[in-house]
């Protein structure tokens, strides 16, 4: 019998598994991807009624890792059409350009068929499974038992001889817990239904800026554009509509910068430098790092080190100085300012040298994390976490146009609330109050939109591998400290001595999000996909027979 392997989850976390597997699998073997949408291939962040068509990835087309095709390649190739129904013409298609989260979801499933094909072609059964709920996960003698509940017919069990779970994030399923108090921002399709009233948004970073356009586009539109200044143009009868977006700095994200692709190499800070420090152990892990971070970015950009007193500062007093200047500044004179310097820079294909040093240096300082101890490990979530995040995640100019507009005809305003601050969800009316300085502020409809948090065990989808050992927290979960994730090793296999390594892969990124804390987004998924899509070519190779009992059999 040829061996048997299970994907949990058909978004692009497994469609880049899945591309490095059928290249190098050598032998064939049976495939079987259950996704409990009734598609495959879009995954959560690109797939309709989850996202409105108005709402723009925050990757540029040249920054996605092929597949069968590039993006662009994909897009030439696709009817005008079909390119229409996005508003994009083909003289138009650039590969610096943030095109709607609905098209990198066609895009997707367009490579999934291909792919699938492609298996198919080399002698590998496949079976899509839509529609097909895994709700848990049992590690058994011969393999892994996969209790699964489809949205038609009975509930069935299979096993397999190798699994990869890749649910993706992990989202209420009702958004609306309670009238007018939402959880996320997702579906979409949820904001659709929301009157003209005031909005609070908690976060005001990339999720809580989709939040916005999902509402705005729902009171008025957006006009303008390319040449011309963006504006917005409310419908009538929406005079109660406005939002106001809450956060501790009160800062929106800034406009996506220009940068060489594909990454020129760093001097100092590089990743053996890291692996160094690691094998030295000498008590001081993290402000060694950052002694290293900092001779980098000394090195690249001098002017910059001289303006904020580089040298003469230490981890937390770097993060204080990088928002500074932001956080005395107006948010959207800020803003306003920062697009025009990325817009000019983006004309001339200039790359302002500390932005770009940063940015390249979020991947390898990561690398360092695992080895914190609890100690530095809040401290970098605290102060050297959220300089990376501001750095890698900016937005597509597009957005911070719409935030402007918005603010403009008095729509959106953006508010610094610190840390002395709570929400009371639990009132008679809807929405909930934000209590601050003592006075408490009603708004009749409150989003949560601080996008994807950390998860801890305890919230595991697949309850049998918690009760076994399989799953289990790096550390003990802490009250007021960051969530640290599952244990598991570099190349996604759970910690465990119950289990044999190659029988199951977690690339569900809420759980990985605590030793990887920048690994959300498409580049991620390319690179945990090459790894153990390569480590299941092997794993295969020295499988002799599917799992007993790899039938499927009634729950």
């Amino acid at each position: 019998m040829i061996p048997t392997i299970a994907f949990v989850g058909a978004g692009p976390t497994t469609i880049y598994t899945l591309n490095a597997l059928v290249d190098r699998a050598g032998r064939p073997f049976s495939l079987t991807v259950f996704e409990a949408q009734p598609s495959a291939g879009r995954g959560t962040p690109y797939r309709p009624g989850w996202n409105d068509p108005a709402m723009l990835s925050n990757i540029a087309s040249v920054e996605i890792p092929p597949l069968a095709q590039s993006l662009v390649q994909w897009l030439e190739g696709q009817p005008s059409e079909r390119l229409a129904r996005f508003g994009i013409e083909h003289r138009e298609i650039d590969d610096r350009t943030f095109y709607p989260r609905l098209v990198l979801g066609e895009y997707f499933f367009d490579q999934l068929q291909a792919i699938i094909g492609r298996a198919k072609a080399r002698g590998i059964e496949v079976a899509i499974c839509t529609g097909c709920r895994v709700v848990d996960a049992v590690n058994e003698e011969h393999g892994m038992r996969l209790v699964v509940h489809p949205k038609r017919g009975a509930p069935f069990e299979q096993s397999f001889d190798h699994v990869v779970l890749a649910t993706g994030h992990q989202w209420p399923a009702e958004p609306e817990v309670r009238p007018g108090y939402f959880l996320s921002p997702w579906p979409a399709s949820a904001l659709a239904e929301i009157p003209s009233v005031p909005v609070c948004i908690r976060g005001s970073s990339l999720s809580a800026i989709d939040a916005a356009v999902a509402l705005a586009v729902t009171h008025g539109d957006f006009v303008g554009g390319d040449e011309e200044e963006l504006t917005y143009r409310p419908w009538p009868g929406t005079d109660d509509f406005r939002i106001t977006m809450i956060s501790r700095k009160g800062l929106l994200p800034e406009a996506d910068f220009y940068f060489p692709i594909p990454y020129e190499p760093l001097a100092i800070c590089t990743r053996e430098a890291i692996g160094q420090l690691v094998e030295q152990r000498d008590g001081n892990l993290l402000d060694s790092a950052f002694d290293l971070f900092r001779q980098e970015l000394t090195a690249v950009d001098p002017p910059y080190a001289k303006k904020i007193g580089l040298d003469g500062l230490d981890l937390e007093g770097f993060a204080g100085c990088y928002f500074a200047e932001r956080i005395t500044t107006g948010t959207f004179e800020w803003a306003e300012a920062n697009l025009r310097e990325a817009q000019a820079n983006y004309k001339a294909k200039f790359t302002v040298p500390w932005r770009y040093a940063i940015l390249r240096m979020h991947e390898v300082l990561e690398t360092l994390v695992p080895h914190l101890d609890d100690e530095d490990f809040a401290r970098f979530s605290r102060f050297f976490s959220p300089v990376f995040v501001d750095d890698y995640a900016t937005v597509p100019h597009e957005s911070i146009m719409r935030m402007l507009a918005l603010h403009r005809v008095g729509k959106l305003d953006v508010v610094a609330v610190g840390n002395d601050y709570r929400v009371d969800s639990h009132t008679p009316d809807t929405g909930a109050d934000l209590i601050r300085d003592g006075q408490r502020t009603r708004f009749p409809v409150f989003i949560e939109a601080m996008g994807q948090r950390a998860l801890s065990a305890t919230d595991f989808p697949f309850p049998s591998l918690r009760r076994q050992g399989v799953i289990r927290d790096v550390a003990p979960a802490s009250i007021d400290g960051p969530v640290r994730g599952i244990a598991i090793d570099d190349e996604f296999h759970p910690v465990s001595e119950d289990i044999r390594e190659d029988r199951l892969f977690c690339l569900s990124l809420p759980f990985l999000m605590g030793r990887h804390p920048f690994i959300q987004g498409i580049t991620s998924a390319h690179e945990m996909g090459g790894r153990v899509g390569a480590k299941l070519a092997i794993a295969i190779e020295g499988t002799d027979a599917a799992p007993e009992g790899s039938r499927r059999t009634a729950a």
